[in-house]
């Protein structure tokens, strides 16, 4: 399976513990293609229909349902948790996610 940034996945989570986002859910791939092609993980960010605005989530439609990119829960997770491949983000969205993982982790 071929997977590339900013693609979005069905994804496993479970198992979780305390606040960390759970159940089988969409996930934004933010990982490059580059480790993407050569690792068994990809680094991700789950999506959810349930939150509110702040600073960390970017707001977004995807296949209709309004919801939030979840960028303070980023994590790993193995190649074998993706279920399916559900589509990919808007590049105006793509933009925001950089802008606020470069707030977040560079700045």
């Amino acid at each position: 399976m071929e997977i590339e940034q900013y693609e979005v996945y069905l994804i496993n989570l479970d198992p979780t513990t305390g606040h960390e986002i759970r159940k089988t859910r969409p996930c934004v791939v933010i990982s490059p293609d580059e480790m993407n092609r050569n690792i068994q993980t990809v680094i991700i960010a789950p999506m959810t229909t349930r939150s509110h605005d702040y600073p960390t989530r970017v707001k977004l439609t995807f296949q209709g349902k309004a919801g939030w990119i979840v960028l303070d829960q980023i994590r790993t997770v193995d190649k074998k948790r993706l279920v399916k491949r559900l589509g990919r983000i808007s590049d105006n969205v793509i933009e925001k996610v950089k802008t606020v993982i470069k707030v977040m982790l560079v700045e």
